[in-house]
């Protein structure tokens, strides 16, 4: 009898517990954003900085995305090198928000697949895009080929000076 009531005392607090870790669960994408407006602050951000903008497309649903955006944010090499280059938003795609206009107006990146890549200068003009597949390694995104990607689109990569 008390075995049973221990157990369903554990399976209560298991079941609290993995609830209350749902309801945290940080959103990386917003269905609810603004994508043209957050582009757009993004990029007057950039241009007062120097930098450039990275929008990485995706959504919630997209393993890739996600696992994508944990190697960046969790490699202290990649997660610097995108702070001092680049201001970065997270352009929703999913069956609540297409955000149709926006990626209409970036040339439909959305024909790679998911995540996909964009880079603007600081005066919002589209420079590249990448589709995500090219910085595979194996059964993830490659660190090496991220950095190298990152590099080739930077700022100092693109400004003459830098082949003088």
């Amino acid at each position: 009898m008390i075995m049973k009531q221990i157990s369903i005392i554990c399976l209560f607090f298991l079941f609290c517990a993995g609830a209350s870790a749902q309801e945290t669960k940080a959103e990386l994408y917003h269905p609810e954003a603004d994508a043209k407006a957050d582009i757009e602050n993004a990029v007057q951000k950039a241009g007062r900085e120097g930098k450039h903008v990275f929008l990485q497309i995706g959504g919630n649903w997209c393993s890739w995305c996600l696992a994508f955006n944990g190697l960046v944010t969790s490699n202290d090499t990649l997660r610097n090198y995108i702070a001092e280059n680049y201001e970065v938003v997270h352009v929703n795609y999913s069956k609540e928000n297409k955000n149709e206009a926006v990626l209409a107006s970036l040339g439909y990146p959305q024909r790679f697949g998911f995540p996909v890549f964009v880079i603007l200068d600081g005066q919002g003009n589209r420079l590249h895009t990448q589709n995500s597949a090219y910085l595979e390694e194996g059964k993830g995104h490659s660190a090496k080929e991220v950095l190298s990607f990152l590099k080739a689109w930077s700022p100092s990569a693109l400004d003459p000076k830098s082949y003088q």
